[in-house]
């Protein structure tokens, strides 16, 4: 009983959302045509998947460094913030894991990894 409110909120915001999408659907004009269900690129013919091509694999190598690179930043923060509660021990963990990253964004770019070829 004590969650009689809460059922009566959530009817009436699916009643209400019911009703905008039904409303809506009837007042928007529809004329779809080819050129305006093609994905949209600043202007640009599009590219990749939704042009029928393929994604080039430096697409891939980029958004993999940058997933890399992101989980640094999200370790460098909070070991920032705790560095006085850690010591010595943490400081030096850290700069082991500093220098992984820096020997693989090294191997990254010596293999051509950030090349990027028209």
């Amino acid at each position: 009983m004590e969650f009689l409110p809460v059922l009566f909120m959530i009817a009436g915001i699916v009643l209400v959302t019911g009703a905008t999408l039904f409303v809506s659907s009837l007042l928007r004009p529809s004329n779809p045509y080819p050129e305006k269900n093609m994905p949209y690129e600043c202007g640009m013919d599009p590219a990749g998947e939704a042009a029928g091509g393929r994604f080039r694999v430096q697409f891939f190598l980029l958004a993999i460094l940058l997933v890399v690179f992101d989980v640094e930043t999200m370790f460098l923060f909070p070991w920032a913030v705790v560095l006085k509660d850690i010591g010595l021990v943490g400081y030096v963990e850290m700069f082991v894991f500093m220098l992984l990253l820096i020997v693989g964004f090294a191997y990254a770019w010596l293999k051509g990894a950030l090349e990027w070829e028209a």
